[in-house]
């Protein structure tokens, strides 16, 4: 997992490097990391890695079974970059979100934060969907009390198409959880100093 968080970040570089400048004005998180992934959660979230295999593993049986959906978690209004006008706003967001995603994953999308749900496909709301989120209560505050509404918002949607989900159960990692968190929190941190030194050698090669 190491291995393809480091290959993540240099991925990352090398994009804010050589990008053109309007594509890195959006400095919207979640739609850097579901162009590639299914899922987003924030770092600083104090996850545990079997909940995000828990949430991962979930997305990926309903992707089996012809159910495909990317999950964004938003914590708080660090975690929407340069949109923090839409905390608090879980539809709104979700719809924001599928329009930045859309010329790679027109797709359905699910964003879960502390006061509520959104969903969206291609950045348009489905009604009918959103009814049913609308229906459960609110996820509450917590890097694991969000992720574990996201999976059972992943399982009610998923049922509405009349695909049965069951929710993995969590499987231990040992020692190696810590150990993981903490090296993929400096990674996190050197990728944050990587952007920025790739956005000032963009911004000179401009110049240029």
């Amino acid at each position: 997992m190491i291995r393809r968080v480091l290959g993540a970040a240099l991925l990352v570089v090398a994009c804010v490097v050589w990008l053109p400048l309007p594509a890195l004005a959006d400095g919207d998180p979640a739609s850097d990391f579901l162009l590639s992934q299914n899922i987003f959660l924030p770092f600083d979230a104090n996850i545990t890695k079997e909940q995000t295999d828990q949430l991962n593993e979930l997305v990926a049986e309903a992707k089996r079974r012809g159910f495909t959906i990317r999950v964004a978690v938003i914590g708080k209004p660090f975690d929407l970059g340069s949109v923090p006008s839409l905390w608090a706003k879980p539809k709104t967001y979700a719809r924001f979100l599928g329009q930045e995603l859309f010329f790679l994953y027109k797709g359905r999308l699910l964003v879960v934060m502390p006061n509520g749900f959104g969903v969206s496909r291609g950045g348009t709301a489905l009604p009918s969907s959103q009814a049913v989120l609308d229906r459960m209560p609110q996820p509450g505050e917590g890097g694991a009390a969000l992720v574990d509404a996201a999976a059972s918002a992943v399982q009610r949607l998923a049922a509405e198409e009349g695909v049965q989900l069951t929710i993995p159960a969590a499987k231990s990692t040992g020692d190696s959880t810590n150990r993981d968190r903490i090296v993929l929190g400096a990674i996190a941190v050197g990728v944050v100093g990587l952007i920025g030194i790739g956005y000032a050698l963009r911004r000179m090669l401009v110049r240029r």
